[in-house]
Parts: structure tokens; sequence; C-alpha cells
């Protein structure tokens, strides 16, 4: 499977620019996402890193198979912030995230028990054969 390039939204007389996931490398207890960000405009590529402790995950009750998807935003965030170098997904991150995933699934969870109830019909009313 080939890696998934990401494509972040281009602003008026910017170049439109990828983000591809390239793999990640273990150290100790942290895990490396690498990517690399190819310009469209003038084909060159730019390699990224960005380290995470993997206690992180855990602790927010974050699947592992999210990292690369996180890691990605993060990038983005720190290059539209002008924040060069370096980048770590932090707690505060995966927090964030686990909190808009919790109040995300709360509010699926309300509109399904607010939703309309199902009634049985009426004796002697038709029913459809879907009813069952």
């Amino acid at each position: 499977m080939s890696p998934e390039p990401r494509r972040g939204a281009v602003r008026p007389g910017e170049r439109a620019v990828e983000l591809r996931y390239m793999g990640f490398q273990q150290k100790q207890n942290r895990r490396l996402y690498r990517f690399d960000m190819n310009d469209a405009g003038t084909k060159s590529s730019i390699p990224h890193v960005v380290s995470v402790d993997m206690e992180l995950f855990l602790k927010h009750h974050v699947g592992i198979q999210e990292g690369p998807a996180l890691c990605a935003q993060k990038i983005t965030a720190d290059l539209e912030a002008d924040r060069q170098g370096d980048h770590e997904l932090t707690n505060e991150d995966i927090l964030a995230y686990a909190t808009d995933r919790a109040v995300a699934a709360e509010r699926k969870a309300e509109a399904r028990r607010s939703g309309p109830a199902r009634r049985k019909p009426e004796p002697g009313q038709p029913v459809s054969p879907w009813w069952r």
C-alpha cells in the first residue's frame, strides 16, 4: 500500500503542497513519525518528523493507528503558525483530540436517544413487511 498524501487548503497566491506519511521508527517508548512535504511548484521534498511518547496514547485511550493523522495535523498547525524545527505531539495535543472525540460521541449518543421512537402499530392497522 502506498503512503497516503494529504493536501492542505491552498490560499490565493500560494502553491499546493502535499504531506506524505513515510512510516515510523520506534525508539524505546517514543515513536518518530516521518513525513515528506512535497511542493507541487518546485518538485522539492522537505522531510518532517513528529515524535510522540507512546504512553500518551494509552493514557488518553487513543488508538496508535490514529498517530499518523494526528501527526499530520500537528505538522500542518505548526507550519501555519510558522513554527519550524522539531515537531512533537504533546499531552495537550492528544488530550484535546480525545476530548473532542468524546464530545462528538456524546452528541451522537444524545441524538440517538432523543430521536423519534418507533411505535408499535395499532391492532387492525396495515403493517409493512419491513416492520419486524
